[in-house]
């Protein structure tokens, strides 16, 4: 029988019958494509030959496994704002090059084995539901030709991503793939802490802490969607610490459980224990981003998910929330006694004293409201959206040219979105989309919650991390849009993981399958 790679299904025998067939014309063909492409790179500019490399070699790696291809993807993909503001001459949506192959081959390869599997999951019915509300609001769109369907393909891409992860993520593929979002994510990291503090300068308008820093924004180009990135990336890194510590920390004293000798560490492998220190580096390595990127609204949605995340973590939800708590408790303790440092107490409260519901247009604007003034202005020109167009909205995607029509004096500039996606979605797509939206929301909170019921190990961790990163974006999107610079990519992930840990984990009451499958070409 032959054998094959773990998480990737080539055979070996079959791989080494290619390399020795030696004098055949697939191996002649071969060698003149690599030489082929060898002169090719070598007359080419440095820059130009990288990216052909890149492409090169990241085009064999997701014929290979697509999945290689969808983490190519995701780590460009994040690089759009960086490349179109400060290296122009590289396409920014190369990301979107490897994304695009990745479908394909996942495809391709479902059509060669005649197995296309789409899992009937609620969750896909409800990513379904919501892009058929935003389909119908192109109906009447105002511009749905340059705005609406770009907007209209992202949501299309979250379905087709999570659909390839949720086929594709056996036990083997899970644990790289995490892996593989927690070493973007301290990249990224890596990128803001070195604009903080150890570049020296940056962009003025991020200067904080008496201009001896500056705002941590990663590739982004923004401290906001960076701060939501990487909160929402350190959350995964949390609920896995949170879960796996406390097991290894009772093996490793010997602790006896369940009146059972635990025989001290040797239950934990070598590379489990480097892993979970990897795993703990990371988390510490975003959390420090996420607070370098001086951003409320990501600073709000990670205490919002510690939190819940908090509550999910023993077994019985009434401890969990004891032990949030204690949190809330701890946290009020530390500002009411002034224990929090000064600057991040200011940076939390200080715009209370500015939020009104009332008409902004006659505000006075100064250097220390504009930032709340300037997010009340956009919600009071999407309520209007709302209000002349209830139903279907004004075209999903298109805020930004229906923006003018209904903007306040002194704000004249759209900004893409609303600074909170409620209203934008309820703007863009009316009432039926909302009301669309916030059932998928409700969908993926519940699924998740029942996977940190169910589930055990690194796949509960996972599980826990994850509904500490959909809390975190339901909160920050008050505040703001994360739905920018191909994040999106890595929420088809993360959802696409959910899915799979939900099948593969959850053990039903009825012994039955978790999800029922529609197969084609079978």
């Amino acid at each position: 029988m032959d054998r094959t790679v773990p998480g990737f299904e080539i055979h070996r025998n079959t791989i080494l019958r290619i390399l020795r067939w030696n004098g055949s014309p697939v191996t002649a063909i071969a060698v003149s494509g690599a030489g082929v492409f060898g002169l090719l790179v070598a007359r080419l500019p440095l820059l130009d030959a990288t990216m052909l490399v890149v492409l090169a070699i990241g085009g064999v790696a997701t014929l290979v496994e697509p999945l290689a291809g969808l983490s190519i993807g995701l780590f460009l993909g994040l690089f759009r704002a960086y490349l179109q503001t400060e290296v122009p001459q590289v396409p920014s949506q190369i990301g979107q090059v490897f994304v695009a192959l990745t479908l394909v081959s996942w495809l391709v390869r479902g059509l060669a084995q005649r197995s296309i599997r789409i899992h009937t999951l609620p969750i896909l019915f409800a990513l379904l539901l919501f892009v058929g509300s935003a389909l119908l609001s192109l109906w009447n769109a105002v511009d749905a030709q340059n705005f609406g369907l770009m907007e209209l393909v992202k949501w299309g891409q979250i379905v087709a991503v999570f659909l390839l992860v949720r086929d594709r993520a056996n036990p083997c593929r899970r644990t790289w793939l995490l892996a593989i979002l927690l070493v973007t994510g301290m990249f990224q990291a890596g990128v803001g802490i070195y604009e903080f503090g150890i570049r020296g300068d940056g962009p003025d308008h991020f200067a904080i802490l008496g201009g001896d820093f500056y705002r941590a924004y990663g590739t982004f180009e923004q401290p906001n969607p960076f701060g939501g990135y990487i909160s929402m990336t350190a959350c995964l890194a949390v609920g896995v610490v949170l879960t796996l510590a406390p097991p290894y920390l009772t093996q490793l004293i010997g602790r006896p459980q369940d009146g059972r000798p635990t025989g001290g560490p040797r239950r934990f492998a070598g590379l489990a224990v480097w892993g979970l220190i990897g795993v703990m580096l990371a988390s510490l390595t975003m959390i420090a981003a996420l607070g370098m990127s001086w951003s409320r609204g990501a600073w709000l949605g990670f205490g919002a998910a510690v939190i819940v995340m908090a509550i999910a973590l023993p077994r019985q939800a009434r401890l969990g929330v004891l032990l949030a708590v204690c949190l809330i408790v701890v946290s009020l303790g530390l500002y009411t006694t002034g224990l929090m440092p000064t600057s991040i107490d200011a940076r939390l409260t200080s715009f209370i004293d500015d939020i009104r519901l009332d008409d902004v247009r006659g505000v006075g604007i100064n250097d220390t409201n504009y930032a709340v003034i300037e997010r009340l202005a956009h919600w009071q020109a999407a309520l209007e959206m709302w209000r002349y167009n209830f139903w279907t909205g004004v075209g999903i995607g298109c805020y930004e040219p229906a923006y003018p029509n209904y903007a306040l004096i002194n704000w004249p500039f759209a900004l893409g979105h609303a600074h909170n996606t409620y209203l934008t979605i309820a703007a863009e797509t009316g009432t039926v989309g909302l009301f669309a939206y916030l059932i998928l929301w409700a969908t993926i909170f519940w699924k998740t919650w029942q996977a940190t019921r169910f589930t055990h190990g690194l796949n509960r961790g996972i599980a826990i991390g994850l509904l500490g990163a959909w809390t975190h974006l339901s909160v920050h999107h008050l505040l703001d849009n994360l739905f920018v610079n191909n994040m999106h990519i890595q929420i088809g992930i993360m959802l696409g993981l959910l899915a799979a840990i939900n099948h593969s984990s959850r053990q039903p009451r009825d012994g039955a399958a978790i999800s029922k499958r529609l197969v084609f070409f079978q």
